[in-house]
């Protein structure tokens, strides 16, 4: 009897040990069963929205459950994303986040409401977005040597329509000054609209602009491009060098990443990422990122570890970027 006794609680520690485990399992095996909300925190109609309902288009269609996307823009990417991380942690709320929310913001403002290491788990690289440096073509320069030796000819004449200092066109044209030695007027802009619209008429000689929305300039001959962000040509401008080809890499770069709050289940983690990985290997999504200039989908960054390990190296990057720029916090 006591042997029976000792078996019956043997096999009750076995099954309370087992238990979360197989509780885990049965919440993945049964997740979504309610839509899901994937918060993009950049207004309706841009790129990014639109790569993000076509990839949550997909999802829906895989996993049964409408991925219904919620714009919540502002604040410099900080009204969604401090939603995000302020939600409930059980697989239903999503964030399509930048990486002004991510790897910029935390070193350009001094309190941030949300830490993008501990408020969050990376479920899945999305697309990197590629970003032209552009002239207007009245502008007697073909490259970015050229456009340098044009600025270096005559101090401060030349004026760069950015997204101001501290987002990313702002910073990639900071680092052009502190690399050649140049003075290119930076003029912040609040929309890419007037940017554009006033480097068209020439009342700003240059800009640089998300590539998604260059090319269509470019196309129509209002704004020529003289380089490209980064360490590489894009496949749909390879007559455009890299601004690697004349200076130091400026490998600063637009990105998104799908995060999910911290502590949401690591199995519903693993089923999301899978499912991402298998609707940016599709060809339509594939297609269509191209067309709307970015790169979907970035190696081994697609998984959740691979994506966790990207967000290190871009936080420890644009940080050094930023110092050396000697932009404080604010």
């Amino acid at each position: 009897m006591q042997g029976l006794s000792h078996r019956v609680l043997l096999a009750g520690i076995a099954l309370c040990l087992s238990s979360p485990v197989v509780a885990q399992s049965s919440v993945a095996q049964s997740w979504p069963q309610r839509p899901v909300s994937v918060v993009v925190p950049q207004p309706a109609g841009n790129s990014p929205d639109v790569l993000c309902r076509v990839i949550a288009d997909k999802l829906s269609r895989a996993l049964g459950q409408q991925f219904v996307v919620e714009n919540r823009a502002g604040a410099a990417n900080l009204v969604g994303t401090q939603a995000v991380a302020r939600a409930a942690p059980d697989g239903y709320t999503f964030l399509f986040a930048t990486s002004a929310a991510l790897v910029m913001n935390p070193y350009t403002f001094k309190t941030l409401a949300y830490d993008p290491v501990k408020d969050f788990t990376p479920v899945a690289m999305v697309a990197r977005s590629n970003h032209v440096v552009l002239v207007n073509p009245e502008v007697k320069a073909t490259t970015l040597a050229e456009l340098i030796a044009l600025e270096k000819a005559a101090p401060g004449s030349l004026s760069m329509a950015v997204d101001g200092p501290r987002n990313l066109s702002g910073l990639i044209a900071q680092s052009i000054n502190k690399q050649a030695g140049t003075g290119f007027v930076l003029i912040p802009y609040n929309t890419t609209t007037n940017a554009v619209q006033d480097s068209i008429t020439g009342r700003v000689q240059a800009t640089i602009q998300a590539a998604s929305i260059a090319e269509a300039f470019i196309a129509a001959g209002t704004l020529r491009p003289v380089a490209v962000a980064g360490s590489r040509r894009l496949g749909s401008l390879p007559n455009v060098p890299a601004i690697s080809e004349t200076l130091k890499s400026v490998d600063l770069q637009g990105w998104f990443m799908l995060m999910a709050p911290a502590g949401t289940p690591t199995d519903i983690i693993e089923k999301l990422s899978a499912e991402m990985a298998r609707a940016l290997n599709s060809p339509d999504v594939q297609e269509r990122a191209r067309t709307l200039g970015f790169d979907a989908g970035v190696g081994d960054a697609v998984t959740p570890a691979g994506a966790r390990r990207f967000l290190t190296e871009e936080l420890a990057a644009t940080g050094k970027v930023i110092r050396e720029l000697g932009i404080q916090p604010e």
